[in-house]
């Protein structure tokens, strides 16, 4: 007899737990094919200090065939799915069809920025979700460091030194928090900036404090934190024009700077919505045991899927990389149940807390609901992070003894242009293919 095939596209949080746990259970009697773009699973809550030349790329993108050695790797963008003929049509990276048959599918795709209709904002701002985003905005950063320096203009000068984030979610607080540093880094190092006020960070939200929707106590931490480090944290206010020369806020203040980064959340891919099955705020609909309805082959999780949470009826879980990872492993089960191995279980998940990173010994955390901050959350933070990862962990620890140590190396590598990433892309962690 001929083994199943279980196809599972995308290879995000869920995608990657999937495989993971689905490739241990079968042990060879299932064939396992993973679709995805790039040959790398990628941690993105460490994308940060990427961006902020803590961390080397590589530590953070694990090799898929290096870890999942029985899970066949099949590099491709999934843009099709033929739920009747139960096939799967994808474009490889050097722009050839292929098409993949399934016994059983995972649908795994996560998710891609949030749009919203302000005037601007789409030709003048980037994103925050893969990392050709991190990677460009790192040059970006200092770019305009190094061209404020030169700047004969003072108004040339203080809009290069002027960076607006939007969205004080776990992103874009992050993002504040270690661009802050880095900045003031680099400025240090610029002879005519090094004794004026150091560049201006903005962290705006229309949510009346950041971090919404965590404990208030990591909240406040994080506010003060940023203030203390000279961030302003502008709640109630958004952006309602982006122009080349700055931007308009919702309070009508013009704030002139060349550096608008995209946090304010995200949506289900795009390939959801294009299967014409039922979805709620996006994502696709399924059962506690994440199967799709009317369709028993075909399974969903992570920000794909609307997971209905039994720990709060009512409601589905939240778009998070903890519930992505964890309903990938049921999942997992459940697809091996389906093919007689166990039984099948409903997702169920208590969070044990939060994590976070607010750059240089600060963080927020809160494990097992204790509340901690300062140095202490931070070796929470850090050992929580080494723990989840599924490789690259020495590497990832000997690049924070080295920055602990040692300054970061400032260059510009010019590997990502802007317009290689442009903020509304269905495929962020691809840059997009340009031509001179």
């Amino acid at each position: 007899m001929s083994r199943p095939r279980i196809v599972i596209v995308g290879a995000g949080f869920a995608g990657y737990q999937t495989a993971r746990t689905l490739s241990r259970l079968a042990k060879g009697a299932a064939e396992i094919v993973l679709v995805n773009p790039h040959d790398y699973f990628l941690y993105v809550p460490l994308l940060p200090e990427v961006a902020t030349g803590i961390l080397e790329p590589r530590r953070i993108s694990v090799s898929i065939p290096g870890t999942l050695p029985d899970v066949r790797l099949m590099l491709g963008e999934a843009d099709h799915i033929d739920l009747d003929g139960r096939r799967v049509g994808l474009v490889d990276p050097e722009g050839n069809r292929r098409e993949i048959s399934y016994d059983r599918l995972v649908l795994s795709a996560g998710s891609v920025n949030k749009l919203l209709p302000i005037p601007g904002v789409t030709e003048h701002a980037h994103g925050f979700r893969g990392m050709p985003e991190a990677l460009y905005l790192r040059d970006h950063m200092t770019r305009q460091i190094e061209l404020a320096d030169v700047a004969d203009d003072p108004a040339e000068r203080d809009a290069r030194c002027t960076f607006v984030v939007v969205g004080a979610g776990y992103t874009g607080t992050e993002v504040a928090a270690h661009g802050k540093l880095f900045t003031d880094e680099l400025a240090g190092h610029q002879p005519s900036l090094r004794d004026r006020e150091p560049p201006r960070w903005m962290l705006l939200d229309i949510a009346p404090r950041v971090l919404p929707g965590l404990p208030g106590h990591m909240a406040e931490t994080a506010e003060r934190v940023l203030t203390r480090r000279g961030v302003e944290v502008a709640m109630g206010v958004s952006v309602a024009e982006a122009t080349k020369e700055g931007v308009r806020l919702t309070d009508d203040r013009f704030v002139p700077t060349h550096s608008l980064v995209w946090c304010v959340g995200v949506r289900p891919d795009p390939l959801v919505g294009d299967l014409g099955l039922p979805t709620e705020k996006g994502r696709l609909c399924v059962d506690e045991y994440l199967n799709v309805p009317g369709h028993p082959e075909v399974f969903a999780c992570g920000d794909a899927a609307a997971v209905p949470d039994l720990t709060q009826p009512g409601e589905i879980t939240p778009m998070t990389a903890q519930h992505a990872w964890r309903q990938g492993k049921t999942a997992a089960q459940n697809i091996a149940a389906s093919c007689g191995k166990g039984e099948r279980s409903p997702y169920r998940h208590r969070d044990l807390g939060f994590v976070v990173d607010l750059g240089g010994f600060q963080a927020a955390a809160n494990p097992l609901r204790v509340p901690l901050s300062g140095p202490v959350a931070k070796a929470v933070t850090r050992g929580y992070h080494l723990a989840a990862m599924p490789g690259n962990r020495v590497r990832t620890g000997a690049d924070w003894l080295l920055d602990a140590a040692l300054s970061r190396q400032a260059v510009q590598m010019g590997l990502v242009r802007s317009d290689a990433v442009p903020l509304e892309n269905s495929s962020p962690e691809l840059p997009v293919r340009t031509y001179a």
